[in-house]
C-alpha cells in the first residue's frame, strides 16, 4: 500500500459500487444488482488508462452486470435477522453466512470481469465451454447440498445460495485450468472485500438500530458490501499482469453489451419497480400529498423517458456520429458515459422514493454527494500496476482474519442491545 495513488484508486472504486449498492438497495434482486455491477467495471477501466480496456470497456461492464447480477437470486432477509439476535450463536451465524452471501456477490462479478479483461485472441476465453460447466455446477451443487446433505442457510426460503456455490466451483476449476492467473486474484480480493463488507454492514446496522439515530441503516449496510467489494476487485485487478490487447473495436460488437446495459437491464428495472401500486404507497406515506395519481404518472413516465433518452443518445453517438466502422472509445467517452449511467440509476431511485418531494429520504440526496465527488476525483487517479504472485497460504490467512474480525463485532453487538425488532433464529 506504499502506492498512494492504488490506495485512494481504491477508495474511489468502493464509493462507486458503494453508491451504486445503495441505490440497489430501493430495487433489488438480479436486476438492481446488474446495473450496479457494470458501475464497477467501468470505474476500474478508468482508473486504469488502459487504451486496449477502452475498447472492451462495454463487455467488461457486461460480464460484470452479469456476475454481480446473478447474486442478485440470493435470500438473505432472514440472515440478516439472525445478525440482531441476542445470543453468540445465532448472531455469529447470520453475520458468517452474510460473509459467505456477499463473498459468493463478489466472487461472480469479479470473476467474470477478470475472465473477460483475460480473454484474448492468443488466449481465448472458451465462453461456451465456461457457461456449460457454470450451468452444470449450479445443478450439481444445489441438489447436493439441500436435497442429499439438507444444508440449509435460510429456512424457509430459497436455497439459491447452493446454486451459486456450484457456478464459483466451476469457474475456478475452469480458470485454474487454463491457468487464468489475473482473472483469479481479482476473483479472490473481490469475493473476500464483498463477504466482509456484507458482514461488517450488518454489525453497522446493528449498531445504528441501537442507536436510535433516524437514518436508512440497511442502506448503510448496503454501501458497506459496495464499498469493499469495489475496492477489492480494483485491488485484484491492479495487482495482476494483463496481457494487452486491441485498441479499437469494432461498432457491431458493442450493439449486445450496449443494448443490454441501457435497455434491457434499465426496463427491467423499470418495469419491477415502478408499479402504480408501490409508488402509490410510498407517496401516500408522505404527509401533505394529494394528487397521488399525478405524481405517479410523472415517476413512471418521467423513469421511463430519461431511460429513452439515454439509451437513444449513446446509440446515436456510437452507431452514428461516429462514421467508421472501426472506432477508438476515448477516456472522455467512457466518463461521460459513467456519470449518465449512474445518475440515470440514482434518479431511479429519487423517483421511486419520492424523495424529490421533501428532505425525509436525505441518504437519496447523499447518493448525489457520493456521484459528485466521483466525477471530481476520478480523473486525477492514475494507479501503478503492481502484480503479484498467487499466494494461497496469505489468502487462508487473510480468511481466517476475517473470521476472528466477525467474531469480534459479533461479541460487540450481542452485548449492545436486548432483543432487537426482526431479529430471528436459527438454532
Amino acid at each position: 500500500m506504499r502506492n498512494k495513488q492504488l490506495l485512494y484508486s481504491l477508495a474511489i472504486a468502493g464509493i462507486s459500487l458503494g453508491t451504486a449498492w445503495a441505490i440497489r438497495g430501493h430495487f433489488g434482486h438480479t436486476y438492481g444488482a446488474a446495473w450496479a455491477g457494470s458501475i464497477i467495471a467501468i470505474v476500474i477501466v478508468l482508473l486504469a488508462r488502459r487504451a486496449d480496456w477502452y475498447a472492451k470497456v462495454f463487455p467488461l461492464a457486461l460480464a460484470s452486470a452479469a456476475g454481480w447480477g446473478i447474486g442478485g437470486i440470493i435470500s438473505y432477509g432472514i440472515v440478516v435477522g439472525y445478525g440482531r439476535s441476542t445470543d453468540f450463536t445465532n448472531a455469529y451465524y447470520g453475520f458468517l453466512m452474510l460473509f459467505v452471501i456477499g463473498s459468493l456477490f463478489g466472487l461472480l462479478g469479479g470473476g467474470l470481469f477478470g475472465l473477460t479483461l483475460a480473454d484474448q485472441p492468443s488466449k481465448p476465453v472458451k465462453w461456451h465451454r465456461l457457461l456449460t460447466e457454470i450451468t452444470a455446477g449450479s445443478v450439481v451443487f444445489y441438489y447436493l447440498f439441500t436435497e442429499e446433505l439438507g444444508w440449509l442457510m435460510t429456512p424457509p426460503r430459497s436455497e439459491a445460495w447452493a446454486a451459486c456455490v456450484g457456478m464459483v466451483a466451476a469457474m475456478f476449476w475452469y480458470m485454474f485450468r487454463h491457468q487464468q492467473f489475473g482473472a483469479i486474484r481479482v476473483t479472490i480480493f473481490s469475493g473476500l472485500g464483498a463477504g466482509f463488507g456484507f458482514s461488517f454492514g450488518n454489525f453497522l446496522q446493528v449498531m445504528g438500530s441501537v442507536s436510535g439515530i433516524h437514518f436508512n441503516f440497511w442502506n448503510v449496510m448496503e454501501y458497506s458490501i459496495g464499498f469493499f467489494g469495489g475496492a477489492g476487485m480494483a485491488y485484484g485487478t491492479f495487482t495482476a499482469q494483463w496481457p494487452e490487447g486491441r485498441q479499437d473495436v469494432h461498432k457491431h460488437k458493442l450493439i449486445v453489451p450496449l443494448g443490454i446495459l441501457l435497455l434491457v437491464v434499465p426496463l427491467w428495472v423499470w418495469e419491477q419497480s415502478f408499479s402504480t401500486k408501490r409508488i402509490g404507497n410510498i407517496l401516500t406515506s408522505i404527509e401533505g400529498l394529494f394528487d397521488i395519481h399525478t405524481l405517479t404518472s410523472f415517476s413512471q413516465w418521467g423513469s421511463f423517458l430519461l431511460l429513452i433518452a439515454a439509451a437513444g443518445y449513446w446509440f446515436y453517438y456510437f452507431f452514428k456520429k461516429q462514421k467508421s466502422d472501426l472506432i477508438s472509445i476515448s477516456y472522455h467517452d467512457i466518463f461521460r458515459f459513467l456519470v449518465s449511467h449512474l445518475t440515470l440509476y440514482a434518479v431511479f431511485s429519487i423517483l421511486i422514493t419520492g424523495a424529490y418531494l421533501s428532505f425525509y429520504r436525505i441518504e437519496q440526496y447523499l447518493y448525489l454527494v457520493n456521484i459528485v465527488a466521483l466525477s471530481v476525483l476520478i480523473s486525477k487517479l492514475h494507479p501503478d500496476f503492481s502484480p503479484k504472485r498467487i499466494d494461497i497460504k496469505r489468502w487462508i490467512t487473510n480468511f481466517i482474519f476475517i473470521l476472528i474480525v466477525i467474531a469480534l463485532f459479533t461479541a460487540v453487538a450481542i452485548s449492545s442491545h436486548e432483543d432487537l425488532a426482526y431479529s430471528q433464529t436459527r438454532f
